[in-house]
């Protein structure tokens, strides 16, 4: 969210118009029958929401797996509760280990320091395993990414390394800045014997590799080279209650007036359905056709 464009005088969406837990729990409750077994909270920052372990522990309840997206600025602290609440992994942001590049890349005063804090109590407390994305922009960062392999080694910690995307309208994208997954892994294969490992299911992202001597795996998403559109079972729900069916979707299914709605869970389900078996969100197959001027919903809107 840069602050050029989400500054303090940015209107934000006011807290009135936010789903509460309950209606997110119903939500959630309605995709049941369709086949979820996982939800991840996102964001934004999802920890700034006030009380989040009491959603995960509503969520948890109905015995699905229940992740979280955080940049860690608050995961010390909330790692604890997060756990005792039913949570049962976290994945942390992190594009660089160097103060100055981390900064620049996520325009915040958030210490690198910080991040790696609440990386260490999210293992502390069984929220793994933990996984850090790091999205990779040529001539930014390109020169962390052997030295986040080399840090989390060991630890348990899987890296994965995310290729720069054209989410939204406001992070200035350009097909220059994206390095191909396949060419940071033949970097990274000059310094780290690395060995292809399996998919642990078939509608993951992430290309998987691991270190031959055991000692840790690392992963790769490749949106922009490799395209996985045909395979993406993936939904979002704004915290206003939109649907949104694809990462770059210009915009959302407004089901607010029945997630509100103290009716029947199924003619929430139905709603759904509606919404799903219409989708023909290809965007990533199709970027290399025309689709630059096509308008796109913010990142920090529906999550990553």
């Amino acid at each position: 969210m840069p602050r050029n464009r989400f500054g303090e005088h940015h209107t934000f969406l006011p807290l009135r118009a936010q789903l509460s837990f309950e209606e997110i729990e119903r939500f959630v409750r309605a995709c049941l029958p369709l086949g979820l077994t996982k939800v991840r909270i996102t964001g934004g920052e999802p920890l700034l929401r006030p009380n989040v372990p009491a959603l995960v522990q509503r969520l948890s309840a109905l015995g699905i797996e229940i992740a979280l997206t955080t940049n860690a600025s608050l995961l010390k602290k909330q790692a604890p509760l997060l756990a005792e609440a039913g949570l049962d992994r976290v994945t942390v942001s992190l594009d660089a280990l160097d103060p100055q590049t981390h900064a620049s890349m996520i325009d915040s005063a958030i210490p690198v320091e910080t991040v790696l804090e609440g990386i260490e109590a999210a293992l502390e407390n069984d929220l793994g395993p933990v996984k850090v994305n790091c999205v990779v922009q040529r001539g930014i960062n390109e020169s962390e990414v052997p030295a986040l392999v080399h840090h989390f080694r060991g630890t348990g910690v899987i890296v994965r390394f995310i290729e720069y995307m054209d989410v939204g309208r406001t992070n200035g994208w350009s097909p220059e800045q994206v390095i191909p997954s396949m060419s940071l892994l033949g970097e990274l294969q000059r310094e780290f014997d690395l060995v292809p490992a399996e998919q642990t299911s078939p509608s993951d992202v992430a290309t998987r590799w691991a270190h031959s001597d055991g000692s840790g795996e690392i992963g790769f998403i490749s949106s922009v080279s490799e395209p996985f559109c045909g395979g993406c079972v993936r939904a979002r729900l704004s915290a206003d209650g939109h649907l949104f069916t694809c990462l770059f979707a210009s915009g959302g299914h407004d089901l607010r007036a029945i997630i509100h709605d103290d009716g029947e869970v199924e003619d929430m389900t139905n709603a759904i359905v509606a919404v799903w078996s219409r989708r023909m969100d290809i965007y990533s197959e199709m970027r290399s056709s025309d689709t630059s001027s096509l308008p796109r919903i913010e990142m920090s809107y529906i999550g990553g």
